[in-house]
């Protein structure tokens, strides 16, 4: 059984979570990989280094096709012939290809699993992640999206694949590249960060969500928001973080104005420590988080920065 993973990269560098994909794919079989994109030839050799891949597939492409849904899923449809499954991390790049390379297929694509009982049968989160469903595909080909949180990724290097051109198909011309905006920043990748500090409504501004740059400094940590700051305009939408948004589960969350909607829940419940501070004491963020502060953020968070100052 050989699997074939699309994966994410950012400036040739692949994503930790298409690595997790990588790692959820090693539990079905031998395991190629898909690259496309402005980097794809840098992204080809970071994807060649990573263990247990065979084959790494690699679109070189200037025209900027290579960033439109239409034909990288008529790609990844050719290529199913080759594969019993394709995966890739529950991105927004793969939220937009996979569901058409699915249609094109004719089959039902299954998303965001958590866990693989066999090749037939998988488990995902369904109700916002309140309850987790077993389902079993009896489709030949499976369409798979994978929640990175749930699969520890493999190693960066160590592998030694070989690397293969393949032509993008034309596709059906249903849209046009014009350009790519990407924000930069030095700080870890949410979705793979050890600390997250979000922030909510609670935050009153865009302006005041500069005051969780200290902290998140100190921390080392990435910057989340929930939909209601999203949707206000504080930050841009890649910071979001929940059901519409991304998936987290680091090792300490850190919650300053959020009141705890089960969308944002279903987000960031996995965390294994999660700190909140509200205001509001009946706030539904307190019946999941490990500790709560009743208070305002802006007395209590510089009042954190202080203790972080003391213990150094």
């Amino acid at each position: 059984m050989t699997v074939l993973v699309f994966l994410d990269h950012e400036g040739g560098v692949i994503r930790q979570a298409s690595r997790s994909a990588i790692a959820a794919a090693s539990q079905l079989g031998d395991v190629d990989v898909l690259v496309t994109g402005p980097d794809a030839v840098a992204a080809a050799r970071s994807a060649a280094a990573i263990p247990g891949v065979k084959k790494v597939l690699q679109v070189t492409d200037t025209t900027g096709s290579s960033e439109l849904a239409e034909p990288v899923a008529a790609l990844l449809a050719q290529l199913a012939a080759g594969y019993t499954h394709i995966l890739a991390t529950s991105s927004a790049m793969a939220k937009n290809v996979l569901p058409r390379a699915a249609a094109l297929l004719d089959v039902q694509p299954i998303p965001d699993i958590v866990a693989i009982n066999d090749a037939d049968t998988f488990v995902r989160p369904i109700y916002a992640g309140s309850a987790l469903a077993t389902v079993k595909s009896a489709d030949a080909k499976k369409i798979i999206t994978v929640r990175a949180s749930a699969f520890e990724p493999v190693a960066a290097e160590g592998g030694n694949a070989v690397i293969e051109d393949v032509a993008l198909p034309a596709g059906p011309g249903g849209s046009t590249f014009v350009s790519t905006e990407l924000s930069k920043s030095e700080r870890p990748e949410l979705e793979s960060a050890r600390v997250v500090v979000s922030g909510g409504n609670g935050m009153q501004n865009g302006e005041n969500f500069k005051l969780l740059e200290p902290l998140a400094d100190r921390l080392g940590a990435a910057i989340g928001a929930s939909r209601a700051a999203v949707d206000k305009g504080f930050v841009p939408n890649e910071y979001q973080v929940g059901q519409t948004g991304k998936i987290v589960a680091p090792e300490l969350y850190i919650a300053l104005g959020i009141s705890g909607a089960i969308q944002h829940l279903a987000g960031m419940k996995d965390s294994k420590v999660i700190v909140a501070v509200n205001k509001d004491p009946e706030a539904p963020i307190f019946q999941v988080a490990d500790y709560g502060i009743v208070g305002d953020l802006f007395t209590i968070l510089p009042q954190l920065e202080a203790e972080l100052d003391k213990a150094g």
